[in-house]
């Protein structure tokens, strides 16, 4: 909260360059929704990666960790004003600038009445902000799983509030081995999204505790953390900006691998749907998957976007850790 509230008073104010750094190249559509986002806000963010995932429109989507709310405002225009976003933060100066904007984007966006909302709270306590089980379509959270000490708790909580066949999407931080004590407790490191990092291969054994479908990888960049003394007391610990999407899929939907064909027509993906590292659907295009995909397409919002029969070969071998 003091990291974020007063220390940092903008993004150059970051000491390294972790929370600057960008999985992909922002596709246009989105591209335009973020010149109509006010200049505070976007000023005021410290996000990672990409957390913009596809088919939103009139969608419930809530932000964990939404500071000064650029994703929020993003995602209103993505949703539509028939959809609704809820932005939760535990920095109460992020929540104020995101909830000061609120108008200002509504008649930029041409909204008759506000599709966002903004809560000061922690993503552990989510139910502490009034956040109902199973109310959310998709869950999002751009580089802050990392800050808060009980990762657990947070994918807990994400998995109550979402519906079934619903979607956590998530850019964060890993870490290529589990952190020395030395390096968690060194406060700038923590602020700067690497002291709290998660050991990549503990956020498989997390999500299958919660009970989230494996995570599925979508893209991944290197980071430099580009300050000499922080490189010194990280060592030879490697850390990695990452996009994942987890599902949860209801009890029953699992019926064996399948053959799956994309319709098209998903806004900005008509032809073709990067889905995952693993997995890219072309429109009218038969694909061979494993039973964990045909069963996350034939729950998920995705369902209508796809003709999915059973049978095909087994596509396990793709599942790997890319």
């Amino acid at each position: 909260q003091d990291y974020y509230g007063k220390e940092l008073q903008n993004s150059e104010d970051l000491k390294t360059n972790t929370c600057i750094t960008s999985a992909r190249p922002l596709p246009k559509v989105v591209r335009d929704a973020l010149e109509r986002v006010h200049e505070e806000v976007v000023a005021r963010y410290y996000g990672c990666g990409l957390v913009i995932p596809e088919c939103l429109s009139s969608c419930r989507i809530l932000d964990l960790g939404s500071g000064s709310g650029r994703d929020c405002y993003l995602l209103s225009q993505l949703v539509g004003e028939q959809g609704h976003v809820t932005g939760i933060d535990m920095t109460e100066g992020q929540v104020e600038v995101a909830k000061k904007h609120i108008a200002y984007h509504m008649d930029k966006f041409g909204y008759r009445k506000p599709n966002v909302e903004f809560f000061h709270g922690y993503m552990e306590k989510l139910g502490d902000a009034g956040l109902a089980d199973e109310s959310y379509d998709i869950v999002i959270s751009n580089c802050v799983i990392n800050l808060a000490p009980d990762k657990t708790a947070v994918l807990r909580e994400a998995f109550r509030v979402l519906k079934p066949g619903g979607e956590m999407y998530f850019s964060d931080i890993y870490a290529s081995q589990r952190l020395s004590e030395t390096v968690r407790k060194h406060r700038v490191l923590w602020g700067e999204c690497l002291a709290g990092a998660l050991y990549w291969r503990d956020l498989y054994s997390v999500a299958e505790k919660v009970g989230f479908s494996p995570p599925r990888l979508v893209t991944a960049s290197p980071i430099t953390i580009g300050n000499k003394e922080l490189e010194g007391i990280v060592g030879d610990c490697r850390f990695v900006s990452a996009t994942f999407r987890l599902f949860k899929v209801p009890a029953g939907s699992r019926a064996g691998p399948g053959q799956v064909i994309y319709n098209g027509g998903i806004v900005g993906h008509e032809r073709e749907l990067v889905f995952d590292a693993n997995f890219t659907f072309k429109e009218g295009e038969v694909v061979d998957v494993d039973a964990e995909m045909a069963a996350i397409l034939r729950s998920s919002r995705f369902a209508e976007g796809f003709l999915i029969r059973a049978g095909g070969a087994n596509a396990a071998a793709l599942q790997g850790c890319c």
